[in-house]
């Protein structure tokens, strides 16, 4: 057993969070050169991809029916609820490295590892099976030759290994890996390019599906639909027959059938997170990272719910095709030739997909290497293209040998244990640092005057929370409802511990409602007290971290309805994760003792934060995500601050 001394020692180190200070916001050895228009087509072409094309009529037929247009508005509210906690964080954190940056600031070490690793098996998976995809569609438009060919002559008879080596996949990865490489803004170029192709096909599927459309598509009768099935079964008899298609109308599986949709749904608009990685590269990341994140999920709800309204009005719901919708609707409306349009909407969209799988990976690579929990060479900077050069190459690589040999649909589950566990992360972290007593760091432009007037509101705050800390020096009831009013340590303290009870709740309630509905379904009394319960608890938790007092700074964009939309983001997200295959979960436990492997052999010794600890009085001392300037400094010098803003400005508008 280990003493108490080395024990507490680990434990720190293992919730040591990092540092950012105001002077190293803007600092950046990547290129400044992206502008708000490229995020949001960076957004727009990673989370628009193939699945508006597929996931419309999969949905409508199987779930929603013509619903599925609200299926997809409870979907893009749901993924808003993300986004938006994204969207702060970009404001307050302008650096690379997305969701596991933004753990490392408010949770700690351990916590960013785990992000950070399944952000990189997210995107390696993504990537790979994207390439695969798109060399799968190109074949289809060659009819298959390509496949024939290969599965012929390079067959791979062997447990969990693809039918045949894809060399496509593998051409197409490493051309866009070095394409990343040579420049972000070349890149952006081209992302812009198939952004622009791929909108303009879905206005074209949109306008013909209202020309062509036929609104009593969307209020079939349920005795049509009976005498449909009747035939559809060989029936000799109407009676007693029970439509297999639903009961008709706009929601022809009711509200469940919608909600069922919704789920599915969901996952058509990941893939915003990968704006989260630009902060490094674009030219105003406090303002910018906000609008492209919301901006682009917008943009793509308007197209899922015009895509998805246009295909239930071209076709009845229950005719529709699950694998290639808008090629039959075209036909069933005939329009056959406009297949090829849609054809070249899919390439352009599997394209854009494909490069907003490979653009996110390299970057949060090198955000862990140059932490130091990842290997330091994959934390080089090209001298010529200011982009992180082995990073992208290596992880470029990996997608390439997966995507080359790997039957990849046995791994896709796994990409949404770690998008959904990203994503619960950054709600928390919002959750959690929002009611910190600090977290003000100085913008680095300096005035005399605001420096002055933001000294004296620190003093006054520091004033009040050092009365309040003596007044409160322990917990009670009437301190946890009825708390100071500005935040202090005790305060910060009960938020960590009500925010982590939240968690738990949330796990519980997922648990529940996804292996014990059909108890609750039969009334059991213990699901319905267990039920309550829990539903009371998540309530009061979430009631009771709205009591406490928050921190007044302000940022350029800041979530609303704090602390609700960040808790019911927590419970979306968690209840999806749960709903995933055993399976799933243990192949995502190799990965993880992988990544436990490389931490606790490699990283939490060259963590950064820990050399950083070890100069410090405390080895592994906890310090606040965001670290405050000294005042009186500041005022003392601002020649020397004059001095670094001219720096800092011209890093911020440097160009590759």
């Amino acid at each position: 057993m280990l003493p108490c001394g080395p024990a507490l020692s680990f434990v720190r180190c293992l919730v040591r969070k990092k540092n950012v200070s105001g002077e190293s916001l803007e600092d950046s050895k990547l290129c400044r050169c992206l502008s708000t228009v490229d995020l949001i087509a960076l957004g727009v072409g990673s989370t628009l991809g193939a699945g508006v094309y597929v996931l419309a009529g999969e949905v409508a037929k199987s779930d929603s029916g013509p619903s599925i247009v609200v299926s997809f508005l409870i979907a893009a509210l749901a993924s808003v609820m993300a986004g938006l906690c994204y969207a702060e964080f970009g404001a307050r954190v302008p650096k690379t490295g997305s969701a596991y940056l933004y753990t490392y600031v408010t949770v700690g070490e351990l916590w960013a590892f785990i992000t950070g690793w399944n952000l990189i098996l997210s995107y390696v998976i993504g990537t790979s099976s994207v390439a695969r995809a798109w060399s799968g569609t190109f074949d289809e438009l060659l009819g298959k030759q390509i496949g024939h060919f290969f599965s012929t002559y390079f067959k791979m008879n062997y447990s969990g290994l693809a039918e045949y080596p894809d060399f496509f996949a593998v051409f197409l990865i490493l051309l866009l890996s070095g394409l990343l490489s040579f420049g972000v803004k070349e890149s952006a170029w081209v992302n812009k390019i198939f952004t622009a192709i791929n909108i303009l096909v879905l206005l074209f599927v949109m306008i013909s599906g209202f020309v062509k459309g036929d609104a009593d598509n969307w209020k079939i009768s349920e005795e049509y639909l009976i005498n449909l099935t009747a035939i559809t079964e060989n029936c000799s008899s109407y009676e007693n027959v029970t439509s297999i298609y639903g009961s008709g109308g706009f929601m022809p599986y009711g509200f469940t059938g919608t909600l069922a949709g919704a789920a599915t749904c969901f996952y058509a608009f990941v893939g915003f997170d990968c704006i989260a990685t630009t902060g490094e590269e674009v030219k105003n990341p406090q303002k910018a990272i906000p609008i492209g994140i919301v901006a682009s999920l917008l943009v793509c709800f308007m197209a899922y719910f015009g895509v998805s309204a246009a295909l239930t009005l071209m076709m009845p719901y229950y005719l529709l095709d699950e694998k290639s919708p808008l090629p039959v609707a075209f036909e069933y409306v005939g329009w056959g030739p406009a297949k090829y349009v849609v054809a070249v909407g899919s390439l352009c969209a599997l394209s854009t997909s494909l490069l907003g799988s490979i653009f996110p990976m390299p970057r949060v690579i090198y955000a862990m290497a140059k932490d130091g929990l990842l290997f330091k060479c994959l934390a080089q900077i090209s001298s010529k293209t200011k982009t992180p050069l082995v990073a992208t190459l290596s992880s470029g690589a990996v997608a390439a040998i997966m995507a080359f040999l790997f039957d990849l649909k046995a791994l896709v589950d796994m990409m949404s244990i770690g998008t959904l566990l990203a994503y619960s992360l950054v709600a928390t972290c919002v959750l959690i640092l929002r009611y910190q007593p600090s977290l003000t760091y100085e913008q680095p432009k300096y005035s005399p005057e605001k420096a002055a007037l933001a000294a004296s509101e620190r003093e006054s705050a520091v004033s009040e929370s050092q009365i309040n800390m003596i007044q409160e020096n322990h917990f009670s009831l009437q301190a946890l409802i009825n708390p100071s009013s500005l935040p202090t340590e005790q305060t910060a303290t009960t938020v960590n511990f009500l925010v982590g009870l939240l968690a738990f709740l949330v796990c519980g309630l997922s648990v529940l409602t996804t292996y014990g509905i059909h108890f609750i379904a039969n009334l059991e009394p213990w699901s319905i007290g267990l039920l309550a319960v829990l539903v009371a608890s998540f309530i009061v938790t979430i009631l009771l971290i709205q009591r406490q007092p928050q921190n007044q700074q302000k940022v350029a964009f800041m979530v609303p309805l704090l602390p609700f939309l960040p808790s019911f983001s927590i419970l979306v997200n968690i209840y999806l994760m749960v709903q995933l295959s055993g399976d799933t979960w243990i192949r995502f436990s190799f990965w993880m003792a992988l990544g436990f492997l490389i931490y606790f052999a490699y990283g939490i010794r060259h963590s950064l934060e820990g050399h950083r600890s070890d100069g410090d009085d405390d080895s592994c001392s906890e310090h606040s995500g965001l670290q405050e300037k000294n005042p009186v400094e500041e005022v003392d010098e601002p020649e020397n601050a004059n001095e670094s803003d001219q720096f800092l400005a011209h890093e911020r508008t440097s160009e590759c």
